[in-house]
């Protein structure tokens, strides 16, 4: 089976050609592929399927086998493939996933899709939308993780997020990332961000649900913009930095809220054949 190995700021995956439906999706097959020593190695599988409201659909499977409902970085990766293959064969396209349709807008040149800038659509902070066993909408939301406290804005991007401004000491992120991730209040599990706001730029380190520490998570650097300007730590309508280990997204969300706009590089490493 061909393969294409893409990464978006060091989150990696393996990007599989759909369009007959007849590709392996299970997690079985999913842990086996991205298994970093007897496998491809990946954060992650991109399936490319195709789609009766859209140009393409995406559908994904988390390294531990689970499903996810969207990917910035892996949907920027799939933009980049769908216009350099020929298979949508302009800079502007819409991608389908299970977070909703995407608006695409590929920088190209040379034929080479050097940057992509992605319509995110709104953030949602409702409780019942992030989901979070909650009420309303909560900008300090506390939960009670390995005996401390802590406080983070519920945000749904197309799939959970669980941002936390709170001075939280490198060793103590290392055990409440996982155990938050299934805390109790999140019936679907969640992402985690902590953040730190220094010289302007937000600071992200990410626990991706499913996943574990990534190197960058494009639905978490919209959904800690989102919580950064809804907790007036930024503003709305101006672009900002959110620097992840694996590099920068940048963010803008709209005034009335009705979009996140995220834009950052997507990178063809290389192409394979995996035995099935």
């Amino acid at each position: 089976m061909r393969f294409w190995k893409y990464q978006g700021m060091g989150n990696d995956f393996v990007l599989l050609e759909d369009m007959d439906l007849k590709a392996p999706f299970d997690a079985d097959f999913a842990q086996r592929a991205c298994d970093r020593h007897f496998g491809i190695g990946a954060d992650g599988l991109l399936y490319l399927r195709p789609s009766d409201v859209a140009d393409a659909t995406m559908m994904i499977l988390n390294s531990d086998g689970s499903e996810a409902e969207m990917c910035g970085n892996g949907i920027r990766c799939v933009a980049k493939h769908l216009y350099e293959r020929g298979i949508v064969p302009r800079g502007k396209m819409e991608i389908e996933t299970l977070g909703g349709i995407k608006r695409i807008d590929c920088d190209v040149v040379d034929g080479k899709v050097t940057a992509v800038t992605v319509d995110m659509g709104p953030p949602e902070m409702d409780c019942d939308k992030v989901p979070m066993r909650c009420q309303g909408e909560r900008h300090a939301q506390h939960i009670n993780v390995k005996g401390r406290r802590l406080a983070g804005v519920p945000v749904s991007m197309g799939n959970p997020h669980f941002v936390i401004f709170e001075n939280v000491p490198a060793e103590d992120r290392l055990v409440m990332g996982p155990a938050i991730e299934g805390h109790e209040a999140f019936p679907n599990r969640v992402n985690v961000e902590f953040v730190r706001i220094r010289d302007g730029r937000l600071e992200v380190e990410v626990y991706e649900r499913g996943v574990g520490w990534t190197k960058a998570c494009g639905t978490g650097a919209c959904a800690v913009g989102a919580a950064a300007c809804v907790t007036g730590r930024m503003s709305f309508g101006t672009p900002m930095t959110v620097s992840l280990p694996g590099g920068d997204l940048h963010i803008c969300v709209d005034v009335d809220r009705s979009r996140v706009m995220m834009a950052g590089s997507a990178e063809l490493v290389f192409i394979g054949e995996y035995d099935l």
